[in-house]
């Protein structure tokens, strides 16, 4: 079985559901489909609750009004027949006056969870209905009763795995399955959601729990470009990652992945086909755990990055220095992207700034403390084991006329990082481009 994963674009109109609909149906074998609520949806559910953090009812229940316009005009462009336009109308008239409920009472986070949730339950029912009224053997089943979370907030893959796979025999013999993206119960049994990645950590979790044959993440671009087609000339979809390769780049930039959310589907050896709903013929990007050796597959960056330097004489043979630089980093819940040493220094980079004043003020008790803001880490990713010779030469001739800060090349067999000036950014990325896939 496939899990087919469909962003809020993918079913941010009428038509896209339909659009949607033709694609899960279209191969005719079972598969298991999430979506995300529809496009627009979330923010609205997120500003209904800020009205209510701010004691503010009549904020809330004017957009809560807009939105079910919004929706009950969606109704009559979906469904052909009475019988469904007025089952789905039913359907939301409970869910709006539902969302209601909250501006009569106390609202805390825990309410604003269960409000933000209420997009991705309003989807799946409305595609989930309008499969029926096309004749579709489909099964609508709530994530809300296998999707959780353990007490530490990260996702429970045994209580997963048991939960869903018992539901799943319990309701066998659809074509189609369909739940929530996102959305899940914590330890406590209380509405919660993943967080990072989202939808796509939902598809994830799915396809290790029921060892899918492939995991399919649909959204409105063709696959991992092997550059940002918003900055550079002339990107192409990369047709095939290792997960490590996908991590990196998801990571430094591309945001078409959280780099979290391909994990379960890593762990459990299930491919992740990243495809496009605009254009369903493309072939897009597969993930896997299959490298293609001795290939560089794409250049990605990350913006807003501060560099700190340390330089101290005390540095020079001394244990423990490193240490206790790193433990002012974890002390202020600081993540380091980049890290390079010498003699008597050392340089790290990070990419939020909240506590930098009290982490730089702790520094200074070490050695003289120097910031470079307005930075930027450009990753160029692919088969890089050092075994390759000639990759660093490459991709040196192709920044040989950028200024870099840092580079970081060996903690991973995957990546070559460059710390430089987000204003040698494009630049940088043209220069890789034109050096490395367009000669």
């Amino acid at each position: 079985m496939k899990v087919m994963k469909f962003g809020g674009t993918s079913v941010g109109t009428p038509a896209r559901m339909k659009e949607v609909t033709k694609l899960v149906t279209a191969s005719g074998e079972p598969v298991f489909v999430v979506l995300s609520a529809m496009s627009g949806t979330t923010n609205s559910l997120v500003e209904i609750s800020d009205y209510l953090y701010k004691k503010n009812p009549d904020g809330a229940n004017e957009i809560i009004n807009k939105l079910e316009d919004k929706y009950f005009k969606h109704v009559e462009e979906l469904y052909s027949t009475d019988e469904w336009k007025q089952k789905t109308k039913d359907f939301l008239v409970e869910e709006f006056n539902y969302l209601r409920t909250f501006t009569k009472e106390l609202f805390t986070s825990f309410e604003e969870k269960s409000i933000v949730a209420q997009g991705e339950i309003i989807s799946t029912n409305m595609v989930t209905n309008y499969m029926k009224e096309a004749g579709v053997n489909v099964t609508l089943l709530s994530a809300l009763d296998f999707m959780r979370t353990d007490k530490n907030s990260e996702p429970d893959p045994l209580y997963i795995k048991e939960k869903l796979n018992a539901i799943m025999a319990e309701n066998a013999g659809a074509q189609v399955y369909i739940t929530q993206g996102f959305i899940c119960r914590n330890a406590y049994g209380e509405i919660d959601n993943l967080q990072r990645g989202g939808s796509d950590y939902t598809a994830s979790l799915i396809g290790a729990a029921i060892g899918a044959e492939e995991i399919q993440i649909w959204t409105d671009i063709d696959g991992m470009h092997n550059n940002d087609p918003r900055v550079v000339d002339k990107t192409s979809p990369v047709h095939q990652l290792h997960f490590e390769e996908a991590a990196e780049l998801a990571y430094f930039g591309a945001k078409i992945l959280h780099p979290t959310c391909i994990q379960p589907a890593k762990y459990a050896g299930v491919p992740v086909r990243l495809l496009n709903t605009m254009a369903p013929e493309a072939e897009g990007t597969i993930i896997s755990n299959k490298t293609e050796q001795g290939k560089i597959k794409a250049v990605a960056a990350k913006d807003n990055i501060t560099a700190i330097k340390i330089k101290s004489s005390r540095m020079l043979l001394a244990t423990g220095f490193l240490r206790k630089v790193f433990e002012i980093f974890e002390s202020y819940q600081t993540p380091i992207d980049m890290v390079c040493t010498s003699e008597v220094g050392v340089s790290m980079s990070i990419d939020t700034v909240t506590h930098l004043d009290e982490i730089v003020d702790e520094l200074k008790k070490y050695g003289t403390v120097t910031v470079d803001r307005n930075m930027c880490i450009v990753c160029v990713v692919g088969d890089l084991d050092w075994s390759n010779v000639g990759f660093e030469t490459l991709t040196m001739e192709a920044m040989k006329n950028i200024p870099v800060r840092m580079i970081s090349y060996g903690g991973s067999n995957y990546n070559i990082s460059f710390l430089i000036k987000e204003a040698d950014k494009q630049r940088a990325l043209q220069s890789l481009s034109d050096t490395l896939f367009n000669k």
